[in-house]
């Protein structure tokens, strides 16, 4: 059963422009160490930095609007990251007010799924959060 969908669409220019602006001090604030490492990786192509960067901050607040609390209610940034599983499939990994609202939020004898979905096309960058509760032994 889907608990909730959240999607966001943002200008990556705009989040050049703040990296610019406010460096490290939103990096640190925004972005997970692990996240902050996925883009690094990828710092022989600046455009291609910004876009990652892009794109996981429109994932957390697709997952915000998911979660149906926006960034507030004890739901900051850094309690949502992207990260990839096995196969490659980006999902969230949430903890402290995420996680707990997560589990709020899951019907008991469930278990909480997060799909996630995120594209970028210069200059935009859009991710789509749909989390869903299954049943115990479902796939």
């Amino acid at each position: 059963m889907i608990l909730g969908i959240g999607s966001d669409l943002i200008d990556i220019r705009r989040v050049a422009k703040v990296i610019e602006r406010h460096g490290d001090r939103f990096l640190d604030r925004v972005f997970t160490p692990a996240e902050r490492a996925k883009a690094q990786r990828r710092a022989a192509n600046e455009k291609m930095v910004v876009a990652t960067y892009a794109k996981r901050f429109a994932a957390k607040e697709a997952c915000a609007k998911a979660l149906g609390t926006g960034i507030r209610h004890g739901v900051w940034w850094r309690d949502m990251g992207v990260v990839n599983l096995p196969g490659g499939r980006p999902t969230m990994q949430l903890t402290g007010g995420a996680k707990a609202r997560l589990e709020s939020m899951t019907p008991p004898g469930h278990e909480a799924r997060i799909d996630l979905s995120i594209t970028d096309d210069w200059p935009l960058a859009q991710a789509f959060v749909i989390i869903s509760a299954d049943p115990p032994g479902r796939p």
